[in-house]
């Protein structure tokens, strides 16, 4: 696993320059689409296979709020995304949210949550301790992994193979969740199917 340090000449945590860099890249890829439909439309019918049809659910970064409307569209229930920047504003069921963060209304009572940026986490043990606390029992986390992925940079700071990630989670969720599957052989994201994908898909018990 790699991880960029936000670490400031003081020694300490740097949470301005995180959220500049942060909302910087967010604007310098605004018109860039990556996930596709058609990996959200596959998603949609796992969730609606193994869970039945969800009531709410929740896609963090989402940047310009593709995917919460796509898993609408399938699903016919409200999802919410969040994105860090202030660009936020400028898209449908988008709100301003650092994803790290949780809404108290959110504890316990969301079906599934989805992300492909959770690369963007300057601390995973907080962020999905945070995503995981939100969800109802066997409620899913849907995480997309790719090759690029792996490793990590300012803006992309955390880096991890497949294998780290879900040995991460499986360490982290210490009884309280499970890596119920990974999905490998569902479309994948990128345009064109540029990277592979797979869904890393975690289960609150």
């Amino acid at each position: 696993m790699e991880q960029f340090s936000y670490v400031g000449k003081d020694g300490q945590f740097d949470y301005d320059r995180y959220r500049k860099v942060q909302t910087e890249g967010n604007k310098a890829k605004i018109g860039i689409q990556w996930v596709q439909e058609v990996s959200i439309a596959f998603l949609s019918g796992y969730i609606i296979g193994t869970r039945g049809r969800p009531s709410f659910g929740l896609c963090h970064g989402t940047r310009g709020g593709a995917e919460q409307a796509w898993f609408a569209k399938y699903l016919g229930c409200p999802v919410l995304g969040t994105e860090i920047s202030d660009t936020a504003t400028q898209f449908a069921n988008t709100i301003q949210w650092d994803f790290h963060e949780v809404k108290s209304e959110w504890l316990r009572s969301v079906d599934f949550i989805y992300s492909n940026s959770w690369d963007h986490s300057y601390d995973p043990v907080k962020l999905f301790n945070s995503w995981m606390s939100c969800l109802k029992p066997g409620g899913l986390c849907l995480l997309e992994h790719t090759s690029g992925h792996v490793n990590a940079n300012e803006l992309d700071p955390l880096g991890m193979t497949l294998e780290e990630m879900v040995g991460l989670l499986t360490d982290l969720g210490a009884g309280r969740w499970r890596v119920r599957e990974v999905l490998r052989n569902g479309p994948s994201t990128a345009p064109a199917g540029a990277l592979s994908a797979a869904h890393v898909v975690v289960e609150h018990k």
